[in-house]
């Protein structure tokens, strides 16, 4: 995780000073798991939930909002503030401060989207197949969740169906055991797909 967060620091900022990185994958592919740990390699990072920027009424037509509350603010290299939802009551609340630190880490099924990319230092591909990561995502949230993950389901296929992410992932992030493989990208200088990993050893565990 070190050498990925050196790397990671190494990039051209990508929005005003900041180095934008986003995460993306299925919907229970572990993108908050990873994003926690990589933002602690990063010496606290500040993370952006798209689950915060997202509602039930707008579960991928969120872009404005982003743009206009997060974007253009750290494009100018001010703190930006935005409106987090409650899944609960569904409401948004108060502001939270996002300050335009060296590298913010964007995590969210749609973190990769085309609207998203030029803002982007890096793109990051949770290596899940769908089928697993939603099963992983239904065991998580429960029965009383049901309902919710059916209509997520037909959304997420219809947002990657029109705008897909991982053909342009700079790398691919794959959990074992042990810890997580970076593999390069399709959109990678090593080529579409190819099973080679960067760092010390014959695989990059972070």
């Amino acid at each position: 995780m070190r050498d990925l967060a050196t790397r990671l620091r190494r990039l051209p900022p990508s929005c005003g000073p900041v180095r934008l990185i986003g995460i993306d994958g299925h919907a229970g592919s572990g993108k908050s798991t990873f994003a926690g740990r990589l933002a602690r390699a990063l010496e606290g990072a500040p993370v952006l939930r798209l689950d915060d920027i997202a509602s039930h009424d707008e579960l991928f037509d969120w872009t404005g909002r982003l743009r206009s509350q997060v974007i253009e603010p750290l494009g100018r290299g001010d703190t930006a503030h935005y409106t987090p939802y409650d899944w609960h009551s569904r409401d948004f609340g108060a502001p939270l401060a996002l300050p335009p630190a060296p590298v913010v880490l964007v995590e969210g099924v749609g973190a990769g989207r085309r609207a998203l990319r030029p803002y982007l230092a890096h793109l990051l591909w949770m290596e899940l197949p769908r089928e697993e990561a939603w099963a992983r995502g239904r065991s998580r949230d429960g029965e009383e969740q049901r309902e919710f993950w059916a209509g997520w389901v037909r959304a997420e296929l219809r947002h990657f169906a029109d705008d897909p992410s991982r053909p342009f992932a700079d790398l691919l992030v794959s959990q074992g055991r042990k810890g997580y493989e970076v593999l390069p990208g399709p959109a990678g200088t090593v080529g579409p797909d190819q099973s080679v990993t960067y760092g010390d050893g014959p695989s990059a565990m972070c």
